[in-house]
């Protein structure tokens, strides 16, 4: 599992690119699905959880077609994958 942020410029746009050639293009990096969640505070902050390694983010990142997805999405920053801090059961 995986948690990354970004900002976006448009949700609706992000969502529209995020759920097609963005999920075409994680898949093709070895993502098997994510979930996403808008911050509250700030409407242009999108959290994802992805059901994905953290080799496949890095190929993900690195991968030359990316920005151009990133561009039509919308993003306003760079997504950032954030380290897990801590696990607990229960």
């Amino acid at each position: 599992m995986l948690l990354a942020t970004t900002t976006v410029a448009d949700f609706d746009q992000f969502m529209e690119v995020f759920a097609a050639a963005g999920a075409e293009k994680r898949k093709a990096h070895g993502s098997k699905g994510s979930l996403v969640f808008r911050d509250p505070e700030r409407p242009d902050r999108v959290w994802a959880i992805f059901d994905w390694d953290e080799a496949g983010w890095q190929s993900f990142v690195n991968d030359p077609e990316v920005p151009a997805v990133l561009k039509d999405a919308g993003h306003t920053s760079k997504p950032q994958a954030l380290p897990i801090a801590a696990r607990c059961d229960g």
